[in-house]
């Protein structure tokens, strides 16, 4: 669950990432998850997917090393997700029948959508997050992950 007192500093911190012309879009990207994941004990794992064709390819990361590096729409969560363009937020994965696990630990993922600005039902990528702690994301990690993806859609 995020807390709530570091939502606030880190849409600001974002928000300048997305809006300096000094840094990549890997640099805003790589920042973020970091800060999500420092920020938030729960995110054990946080990474960016991007969207190229039916494929989703792992963008920056934070968390134990995957060999998930690129996953076909429809594979997983992050997969379904774009499959059937929702996010998406497991309480239980050892109850999906579709799940690739990135870690063993895993019990609980939430996967954003990051949609194109001026055509949001075009994807452009995800962010994706593990938590080792079963029922981990609630609506208002969803909500708060959903301004973040808004944001970084500026970058794509």
């Amino acid at each position: 669950m995020i807390i709530p007192e570091t939502t606030a500093e880190l849409l600001t911190n974002v928000t300048h990432w997305v809006s300096d012309p000094g840094l990549s879009r890997d640099e805003v990207l790589a920042r973020t998850v970091q800060q999500l994941h420092e920020s938030c004990p729960p995110y054990q794992w946080v990474g960016i997917y991007l969207l190229e064709g039916d494929t989703l390819v792992l963008g920056p990361y934070v968390g134990k090393p995957t060999t998930h590096t690129r996953i076909p729409v429809g594979v997983g969560v992050c997969g379904t997700a774009v499959a059937q363009n929702a996010n998406q937020r497991v309480d239980d994965v050892t109850a999906l029948d579709n799940y690739l696990a990135c870690s063993l630990e895993t019990r609980s993922e939430i996967v954003i959508l990051i949609r194109d600005r001026e055509d949001p039902s075009r994807i452009l990528g995800q962010i994706d997050i593990d938590s080792d702690t079963p029922y981990a994301f609630t609506p208002q990690d969803e909500a708060f992950l959903a301004t973040v993806a808004m944001l970084l859609a500026e970058r794509f």
